[in-house]
């Protein structure tokens, strides 16, 4: 295995392997998502090494540890998370660190959160309609297809996501909530701009292994 000084990173349903392609060469990377075709896709774009593998399973034929794990835009679309964040303990040295970037729970619940406009006030909110309360809810790959596959969206409020690190033996480091960088011109533009900066759309966790 490494050395526990070195930089290593594994990527928890790395998809494309977006991650992969601003990790230098001589960094240990290793991509595991459960989409074939996503792995082939990630193979294409980066000279780094990728599996397929369901991350909420065990994943016995990791020998090695690691210094870093990342789990970016993906823990909601898995059904079983506690799986997931476990096998990042498993995986990770002591004092190793764990990033996970979600969309953010009490913001952006699909189908249950919106933008609304308020006339009176000139103001644009964020409508959220429950946010405690887990779901499970079948989100469209693309929205105007009639026939468009659909992706499961599981929903936990944040309380959730500290429990389960919790558990596994993580300690929240860092927190940071990050909005969206989409500039609107036009003349709802002020309106629009003020909230999209109020309202952050990911939140971004940084856990080590205690």
């Amino acid at each position: 295995g490494d050395p526990a000084n070195s930089t290593s990173i594994i990527d928890l349903a790395c998809g494309q392997g977006i991650l992969a392609r601003s990790i230098p060469k001589n960094i240990n990377y290793l991509g595991l998502d459960i989409s074939p075709s996503l792995i082939s896709e990630a193979q294409k774009l980066s000279k780094h090494t990728f599996k397929v593998a369901d991350v909420s399973k065990p994943l016995d034929f990791i020998k090695d540890k690691f210094s870093h794990a990342a789990i970016l835009l993906a823990l909601q679309n898995i059904e079983n998370q506690s799986g997931v964040i476990e096998n990042a303990s498993k995986i990770l040295v002591n004092d190793g660190k764990l990033l996970i970037v979600l969309n953010h729970p009490a913001f952006r619940i699909p189908r249950q959160s919106s933008w609304q406009i308020d006339p009176q006030n000139k103001l644009e909110y964020r409508r959220i309609n429950l946010y405690l309360s887990p779901l499970k809810i079948p989100v469209k790959t693309h929205p105007s297809e009639l026939s468009s596959p659909i992706t499961w969206s599981f929903h936990h409020p944040i309380s959730h996501y500290f429990n389960l690190l919790n558990q596994h033996g993580f300690a929240v480091t860092q927190l940071e909530e990050w909005t969206s960088d989409k500039e609107s011109v036009g003349k709802a533009s002020r309106m629009e701009n003020r909230a999209r900066s109020e309202f952050p759309l990911f939140l971004a966790l940084l856990a080590q292994k205690t």
